[in-house]
C-alpha cells in the first residue's frame, strides 16, 4: 500500500482536518515521502531519535506517533532537531502524527482506551476544545472505591514504576469518570460541571491540588506516557486490518 493511501485512510478515520484550528501539532504526514510503499507500520507514543531508530531496526516503512516533532513550526533544521530527523532522511522513513485527533477519537482514542480499561458505560465526548473534544466520560458498571481505582490504573498502565498519584478530595466513591489523557487538568472545571466523581489524566499542574480540593473531586495522575499508549496501539490494530504488518515501540518515560 502506498504511503499516501495509508495516511489518507488515517486522516479520514481520525478526522484530522477537524482539529486543524485547535491543535499546535500539524497532524498527518510530518516527515518523509508520500509515494513510498508501506508494508510495515511501527507505532509509538513519541517521535524521537530513539523511536525512529527502533522503527528502522524493526524494518518499518512508516512510523506513526501521537507526539510529533513540530509544535507550531520549525525555524532551523540544526542541532537537536537535525539529529532527530537524521534517521528519517537516511532511511526514507516517513512519520505520521496524530495528536488531539487521537486523544479525542471516541473509539480509537487514548481516552476511549482508558474508558475500555475501566469498563465504563454510557460514554459520551468530554473535554471541549473549540468545536471538538479531546476526552471521554462514562459511568462505572460497579462504582469504584478510591483505592480500587488507583490500584487498577497502577497495575494496568505502563507508568515506568512511578505509580499513580491521587488527589483525594472526593467522597471516596467513583462512579462518574471524566478522562482527558496526557496533560488534562485544564478540564477539571468541566468535570466538576458535569458532575464527575473523578478526573483521570496523565500529569498535573501545581494549581490543580487547590482547585480539586475546593471543588471536592478526586484527580488521578496516572502518567502522561502511560495514559497515551492506547491510541497508537489501536491504530496498529486498524493497520493490521488493512493487511499491514505492525510493531508497537514501547519507550516509557515515567512521566
Amino acid at each position: 500500500m502506498r504511503c499516501d493511501e495509508v495516511t489518507a485512510r488515517l486522516d479520514a478515520e481520525l478526522r484530522t482536518d477537524a482539529y486543524a484550528d485547535v491543535d499546535a501539532s500539524p497532524n498527518g504526514l510530518q516527515v518523509g515521502p508520500r509515494d513510498c510503499e508501506v508494508n510495515h507500520v511501527a507505532v509509538a507514543v513519541d517521535a524521537a531519535r530513539t523511536t525512529a531508530e527502533a522503527a528502522v531496526a524493526a524494518g518499518a516503512d512508516l512510523l506513526v506517533t501521537h507526539h510529533g516533532y513540530v509544535w507550531g513550526g520549525i525555524d532551523r533544521v540544526t542541532g537537536r532537531i537535525h539529529e532527530r530527523l537524521t534517521p528519517h532522511f537516511e532511511h526514507d522513513l516517513p512519520l505520521y502524527v496524530s495528536h488531539l485527533p487521537l486523544d479525542g477519537h471516541q473509539e480509537l482514542g487514548n481516552a476511549a482506551g482508558v474508558a475500555d480499561l475501566l469498563d465504563l458505560e454510557d460514554r459520551e465526548p468530554f473535554g471541549e476544545l473549540g468545536p471538538e473534544h479531546v476526552g471521554q466520560r462514562g459511568t462505572a458498571t460497579d462504582p469504584f472505591d478510591r483505592e480500587e481505582l488507583q490500584t487498577l490504573l497502577a497495575s494496568e498502565l505502563d507508568h515506568g514504576g512511578e505509580g499513580v498519584q491521587v488527589l483525594p478530595f472526593g467522597d471516596g466513591t467513583v462512579e462518574d469518570v471524566a478522562i482527558v489523557t496526557g496533560s488534562g487538568v485544564d478540564w477539571l472545571d468541566e468535570a466538576v460541571a458535569v458532575g464527575a466523581d473523578a478526573l483521570v489524566t496523565g500529569e498535573g499542574k501545581q494549581q490543580v491540588y487547590h482547585e480539586a480540593r475546593e471543588a471536592g473531586i478526586d484527580v488521578y495522575l496516572a502518567g502522561h506516557y502511560a495514559t497515551e499508549t492506547f491510541g497508537v496501539r489501536a491504530l496498529a490494530d486498524r493497520a493490521g486490518e488493512w493487511g499491514l504488518e505492525t510493531t508497537f515501540l514501547d519507550h516509557p518515560t515515567g512521566l
